[in-house]
């Protein structure tokens, strides 16, 4: 006799099959013995008035889950701290209100120090005590994260000199009427650029906590944390894009690899052979040797070829202007894009795309 399948056994199977991935992705990785000042990754997340409560809350459950085992939410692996101008409350714009510490009360140096701003009406009551945490924080050499509007925070503040922002695509004009002589971008979650770090906020606060995550502590919490948070991962078209468009061959060595995935997150503003060198915990000797040795070719031309292979696809599989594509590829002018095309692929950008257009 057979017996129909009820939903709820379907859900009961799911549940299941979702609490034995969590334990297994849990027992991966190392032990979970850390205190708060062990922590693999620290972050203080500032908060100013009026600033949005989905980006907080995306960013500090990112965290949480993966700190500990299970669902028990010790900050374990990972530590966070709220904080304010002084302690006490910060409304947020939906008009709830947090509990924060006062930044005088932790000198400590993070990992990272992300600053979530507010209503952009609110830029000129910023208190002056912010401004004097930054340069504290900044002279400790402390990654400083601008989500959401906390890009508009730091370029005011003088820290995105020679920096590309990653906003919103709402807050994308504001952006560059108030900064003209800032780089901006609004066609990704968010943007390493060195020490600085820009996110646009709503739910790519999720994708950024997730790679800050398995930079610092493995890709099994990274993994917990988009399981548990129901999440895709890098599923976007702009992803989907690079991978179709750079097809890099697989490499064996492990920081060739870490190296690689950096030089793809970041086309539009290019990081430096020795950011990239220490985000991989190498030097930048090692980093050319294993480069050499795997693909025959320096880090820093592979990287050069990858943009303009980006680049290409581009033009042959999308109606971008040549503008938008030379600086999404990172180049700093269009004159700098077309010499580098041509001499790469002997011919100009827009005679590729021509021809391109003329065999179909």
């Amino acid at each position: 006799m057979t017996f129909p399948i009820e939903e709820t056994d379907l859900v009961r199977s799911d549940s299941y099959a979702g609490r034995e991935l969590v334990k297994r992705l849990d027992r991966d990785g190392p032990a979970s013995t850390r205190s708060r000042a062990g922590a693999e990754l620290n972050i203080g997340l500032l908060l100013l008035p009026t600033f949005p409560l989905l980006s907080l809350a995306g960013f500090c459950d990112a965290l949480r889950h993966a700190a500990d085992l299970g669902d028990q939410s010790r900050p374990l692996r990972c530590a966070w701290t709220l904080l304010g101008t002084q302690a006490g409350e910060v409304h947020a714009s939906c008009n709830a209100s947090v509990r924060v510490e006062g930044i005088d009360q932790h000198p400590e140096r993070f990992d990272y120090l992300v600053v979530i701003g507010g209503l952009l009406s609110h830029l000129d009551s910023i208190d002056r005590r912010l401004w004097d945490y930054l340069a504290a924080k900044d002279a400790q050499h402390v990654p400083l994260i601008g989500m959401c509007t906390g890009s508009f925070v730091l370029a005011l503040g003088g820290y995105m000199k020679d920096r590309v922002a990653c906003v919103h695509a709402y807050h994308y004009e504001d952006y560059k009427r108030l900064f003209p002589g800032l780089g901006v971008m609004t066609h990704t979650d968010y943007l390493l650029d060195g020490n600085r770090i820009t996110c646009a906020g709503g739910v790519s606060v999720i994708e950024l906590a997730t790679r800050l995550i398995g930079l610092h502590c493995g890709a099994d919490r990274a993994a917990k944390v988009i399981h548990q948070m129901t999440v895709s991962r890098r599923g976007g078209a702009s992803f989907i894009e690079r991978r179709q468009a750079l097809g890099y061959p697989s490499v064996d060595n492990v920081q060739a690899r870490h190296a690689i995935v950096l030089m793809e997150e970041n086309l539009e503003a290019p990081l430096t052979i020795e950011t990239i060198a220490k985000m991989t915990g190498t030097s930048v000797r090692q980093l050319e040797r294993v480069f050499v040795g795997s693909l025959g070719v320096s880090p820093k031309n592979f990287y050069r070829t990858m943009r303009l292979r980006y680049a290409r696809w581009l033009l042959l599989n999308s109606t971008r202007p040549l503008n938008d594509i030379a600086y999404g590829c990172g180049f700093a002018d269009l004159a700098h894009f077309i010499r580098s095309f041509r001499a790469v692929y002997g011919m100009t950008p827009g005679k590729l795309r021509a021809a391109g257009k003329d065999a179909t």
